[in-house]
């Protein structure tokens, strides 16, 4: 018999919340919360291991869930009710469905970058979590072989993350480290570095080559990239701006480079 919860000030549902709104929380107990069917099923196909799977049976049935879903005895299946679903969700329309997950560790040296002539995306330091989920929804659509992120300011498993994404978290091959330790790996393995940069060395990005084993790394909106990234560049790039504000969104500057590298590449 499927379990139930009815009360907002159930222990779990506690848990929950505060794994959504609290990075510490996230980080020490290795636990993130999904919300959303799409999403879940990028998270499982993705082999993200899913451990409590809370559905309101009034959005949506738990047949439709293990048709949907591939199905798998370990993950416990709850039915809660409209209220505990409204404390829970973030959204109106996400099915229904939340549950519980385990977060994955990213270090660098789990990529796995199986092409010769890789395009690689890395942000350094993206703080707002929006963003983040923009930009790995750009990755995705673009497929690309990994996206890095450098001194990251919050966590992958932010829910604004995940969602923004709508599931980009999951379907990206991720990364992360020290802008030192990320560029030590893309010298190592001879990628060019295309940075993003208000410069005056910086090049028009339409006139690189990018059909070459390529990083394009761009910064925050606020203070662009360190240094360290522009003295280690194969070239600084730039979009030109025609209007009278001398930068853009930084998701949106994203999809610009990298779907120009696509495009070179097709």
């Amino acid at each position: 018999m499927t379990k139930q919860i009815t009360s907002i000030q159930n222990p779990l549902v506690k848990q929950l919340v505060k794994l959504q709104d609290k990075s510490r929380e996230r980080k020490k107990t290795g636990l993130f919360v999904i919300e959303g069917l799409r999403e879940l099923a990028l998270a499982i196909k993705s082999d993200y291991q899913v451990e409590k799977l809370l559905f309101d049976p009034e959005i949506i049935s738990l047949d439709k869930l293990e048709k949907t879903l591939l199905y798998s005895e370990e993950i416990d299946f709850i039915e809660i009710s409209t209220e505990v679903y409204k404390k829970l969700a973030y959204r109106e329309s996400t099915e229904g469905v939340v549950a519980l997950a385990k977060t994955k560790e990213h270090p660098l040296s789990n990529l796995n970058i199986t092409t010769r002539n890789p395009l690689l995306l890395v942000a350094e330091a993206p703080e707002k979590p929006g963003n983040i989920g923009a930009i790995l929804r750009t990755a995705d659509a673009a497929n690309i072989d990994a996206v890095i992120i450098a001194n990251p300011k919050t966590d992958l498993y932010n829910s604004n993350s995940i969602r923004s994404s709508v599931g980009g978290v999951f379907t990206n091959q991720i990364a992360t480290g020290t802008t030192t330790e990320i560029i030590d790996y893309l010298k190592e393995r001879k990628i060019n570095i295309y940075c993003a940069a208000l410069k005056e060395n910086a090049q028009l990005y339409t006139l690189q080559d990018f059909t070459k084993p390529t990083a394009i790394v761009v910064g925050t909106e606020a203070t662009g990239l360190t240094e360290e990234w522009l003295e280690n560049a194969t070239q600084n790039i730039i979009i030109p701006m025609n209007g009278k504000i001398d930068s853009m969104n930084v998701s949106v500057a994203t999809g610009i480079l990298i779907f120009e590298a696509v495009r070179q590449r097709n």
